[in-house]
């Protein structure tokens, strides 16, 4: 007789509990976003992390580069009188980054007066996220390099001598104010380096014997020396010895003394190329007076020529003449160098008005001693006034000489030529065209009174100023 194993009821609905509780399990779908949930927050935790250490490696290289940019430039400053290096790593230790500078990251150099400081350093920048994916540190380069030294210079200075200057002490003032320019850019740390070119103008420039006997100019008189500049000439900043010119009359407008007169006779009024003799130019500065008429379009004109490339034919003629400084040879420098070029010009008024002799009344020896005796309103008041339209001609109205000025200033800084103006109590005429003439309006200094010197010195400390490379 055979017997069942029968189940208990209550085993029997356990096992049906469980295994609906499975069943359940296998169906249900809470959390099942959990798993990527936490996936995804750590990926986002690691990437802030890694924005983190990012932004503050860049902080850091920003710190560093700065540090390294004041250390540098106050390391090779003319006043410093420690140890370059010395400098260098008490900047860096006044800035807490002492850890990431040795004194092997810094080098001296500079020849002669110069001083160059050169720090080039590589800091490990600590990631405390990233180092627990294997990236400890970002390494963050930082160099600099910054040198106190006049490099090889050419300056123009353009000032104005006519008849207006000799108002309310300005000439006065522009003595001082000249002297010291020359003062600070010529000086034992710009020696063989710095050229300066004085420019005395007025209604013309005269260029000297010096100069216009080694150009091709057409001389038909012996009684001055400026040369006869046609619009065209002022498209250019060259004055080029293989061209022709033509001397330029003399005459004076209304002075029958011929004390005011366009172009200059004096030997302090003439141009004085690339010198660096402070003592003789501060002597020519000081014996300046005022004269007839403004043409500041010419003074540029011949400022900048003396700046062009195309002039260094004459410049090393007069080298070999030993009448300019064996240095100077080679000068002016290709246009485009790294030689820096620089005019100054300075005004107290407006272009004028300036005439010229017809070609018919200008045509003898005895006609050019006619008009080097008697001054043009001799003959329109003393003679006859309606010898005006016969006799001579307007050459250049006020307007057309501005507009040839902005010419010559648009060509000089094409050429890479660095143009700062000084308007000396002028009108806010000039003001327009004498800022419109600078490289900037930043270059252009409206002064009154004894400010005039405040302006040179400026421009002239600005030539002298630290440049950082790199």
């Amino acid at each position: 007789m055979s017997r069942s194993v029968g189940t208990s009821p209550l085993a029997q609905k356990l096992r049906q509990r469980f295994a609906h509780e499975i069943n359940h399990f296998a169906r249900a779908e809470d959390g099942v976003m959990l798993a990527l949930v936490m996936m995804m927050m750590l990926i986002m935790f690691t990437v802030a992390g890694v924005g983190v250490d990012l932004m503050r490696t860049e902080m850091e290289r920003t710190r560093l580069q700065q540090t390294v940019d004041s250390a540098a430039l106050a390391a090779a400053h003319k006043d410093n009188t420690l140890q370059p290096k010395q400098v260098v790593m008490d900047y860096f230790a006044k800035a807490n980054l002492a850890s990431y500078i040795s004194e092997d990251d810094i080098t001296i150099g500079g020849v002669g007066l110069s001083t160059s400081v050169t720090v080039d350093l590589s800091a490990e920048v600590q990631t405390p996220f990233l180092k627990n994916l294997g990236f400890p540190t970002f390494t963050v380069p930082a160099i600099g390099r910054a040198e106190q030294a006049y490099g090889n210079s050419e300056v123009s200075l353009v000032l104005d001598i006519s008849g207006s200057m000799d108002e309310n002490n300005r000439m006065t003032r522009l003595h001082t104010a000249a002297n010291e320019f020359v003062d600070t850019v010529i000086n034992s740390d710009s020696r063989d380096r710095v050229s300066l070119s004085l420019v005395p103008y007025t209604g013309d420039v005269n260029i000297g014997w010096d100069l216009m006997s080694r150009l091709n100019v057409r001389q038909v008189h012996s009684y001055s020396y400026c040369v006869q500049l046609t619009p065209a000439d002022f498209s250019t900043t060259a004055v080029n010895p293989g061209d022709h010119y033509l001397q330029g009359q003399h005459f004076s407008h209304v002075d029958s003394g011929f004390n005011y007169i366009s172009c200059p006779t004096q030997s302090y009024e003439t141009v004085t190329p690339h010198s660096q003799n402070a003592s003789a130019l501060k002597s020519q500065i000081n014996q300046l007076t005022g004269r007839e008429r403004t043409s500041i379009h010419i003074g540029v004109k011949w400022g900048v020529a003396l700046l062009d490339q195309a002039f260094r034919p004459v410049i090393t003629s007069l080298v070999d003449a030993s009448k300019i400084d064996e240095a100077f040879r080679g000068r002016p420098a290709d246009n485009g160098s790294q030689t820096l070029k620089v005019l100054v010009v300075m005004t107290d008024g407006i272009n004028t008005q300036t005439n010229r002799i017809k070609d018919f009344a200008y045509d003898t020896p005895d006609m050019r001693a006619h008009w080097a005796k008697w001054a043009m309103s001799d003959w329109e008041y003393d003679v006859d006034s309606s010898v005006r339209d016969d006799l001579y001609d307007v050459y250049y109205t006020g307007t057309m000489a501005d507009s040839l000025l902005q010419n010559i200033c648009t060509a000089a800084k094409n050429e890479g030529i660095i143009i700062y103006s000084i308007g000396f109590e002028i009108d806010d005429t000039s003001a327009a065209q004498m800022e419109l003439c600078a490289s900037s309006p930043s270059h252009f200094y409206r002064v009154e009174g004894v400010s005039i010197s405040d302006a040179f010195a400026s421009i002239a400390r600005q030539l002298q100023q630290l440049r950082l490379t790199l």
